[in-house]
């Protein structure tokens, strides 16, 4: 009994040193809206529109002491694209653009993260968007993390991308001013136990 004892104590204590320290997996908080996909394109080089996706999931696994390893999975539901203009808003749906009835899904799968040194890091991988899978870098920066008043601990990052709408495929004619499309995240996840 004693030998068992020893043996589960040494193992916890093994187990909690920080170079063991296991990844921590975390759900996207979306049900209480503190997670956002956001974009911005040129509208005819003129001013900026806005928008925003409002329906995604996704969860990410975040170590500490091997960042490296960190990994990311997000799923967009791209009928949800909300640019607060009823009309704006099924054209961006149709055939023009992300032809949501084809193509219901936007994916983002992680293949690399690299962190700075200065709370920024890069997070590679690939994105599937109107039926076209190409690698995409994420600049991020890591906002904070701990515990919340609800007894849960969770972890936040923000993130920017640039895409050319031409490399999936999406070429209806804005202007030569709006051929890219600015992406900014800002993601919270809630660790699971």
């Amino acid at each position: 009994m004693k030998t068992r004892t020893l043996t589960a104590a040494l193992l916890a204590s093994v187990l909690s040193l920080p170079g063991l320290a296991a990844a921590a997996d975390y759900v996207i908080d979306t049900k209480d809206s503190h997670a956002f996909i956001q974009f911005r394109i040129p509208h005819l080089g003129y001013s900026m529109l806005l928008g925003r996706f409002n329906e995604f999931e996704g969860r990410f696994s975040y170590d500490e002491d091997k960042p490296e390893a960190s990994s990311v999975e997000v799923v967009i539901q791209t009928a949800s694209i909300d640019s607060n203009h009823a009309e704006r808003d099924k054209h961006l749906r149709g055939e023009d653009f992300l032809e949501v009835g084809k193509y219901p899904e936007a994916r983002f799968v992680s293949t690399g993260f690299t962190e700075h040194g200065d709370d920024t890091a890069t997070l590679e991988g690939e994105l599937t968007l109107h039926g076209v899978t190409r690698p995409i870098s994420i600049e991020v920066e890591h906002m904070g993390h701990g515990p919340d008043p609800w007894g849960g601990y969770r972890r936040g990052f923000t993130g920017t991308t640039t895409l050319k709408l031409a490399d999936f495929n999406i070429d209806y004619d804005l202007g030569p001013a709006s051929r890219e499309v600015e992406l900014f995240l800002s993601v919270e996840g809630i660790r699971q136990d």
